[in-house]
């Protein structure tokens, strides 16, 4: 009988301290709190805006557009998409680290165009500020 009674209690403290070890574990230790390091990317444009002023028509005019990371986390852009297909964006699609800075080029081709241009680029992103509108205008002139 006490060896059935010691072999209960060897039981009991055993799956009392496996369970400890545990629940101590799934918090990251006893009394530590695990902290979150996932941060928040944010993508700050110098301007948001560029304007070619007059071009000539037929001509292909283009513009970088700077920004930097202003956020604690790495920033990846995932497109960037014009709202009309004489307009090119072009980005690096490596991770921008916070603080970093990058760039778009736009590209816009005046082929058939004539008078006041406006066209946009809306650039998606993992930023906090995931949609950013950049715009260009240029006076398309025909001599």
């Amino acid at each position: 009988m006490k060896k059935e009674v010691n072999y209960i209690l060897a039981l009991v403290v055993a799956v009392t301290m496996f369970s400890t070890s545990c629940q101590q574990s799934a918090r990251g230790g006893a009394g530590r709190m695990q902290q979150d390091t996932t941060g928040i990317a944010i993508i700050t444009f110098q301007t948001p805006d560029h304007n070619f002023g007059n071009v000539k028509a037929g001509e292909k005019v283009g513009c970088i557009f700077s920004y930097t990371n202003t956020g604690d986390a790495d920033l990846v852009i995932t497109a960037a998409s014009a709202s009309c297909g004489c307009t090119v964006p072009k980005y690096d699609r490596k991770p921008v680290a916070p603080g970093a800075s990058g760039t778009i080029e736009v590209v816009f081709d005046t082929s058939g165009r004539e008078g006041l241009q406006t066209k946009t680029v809306v650039v998606q992103s993992n930023a906090e500020n995931n949609l950013v509108i950049l715009r260009i205008i240029a006076e398309v002139v025909t001599n």
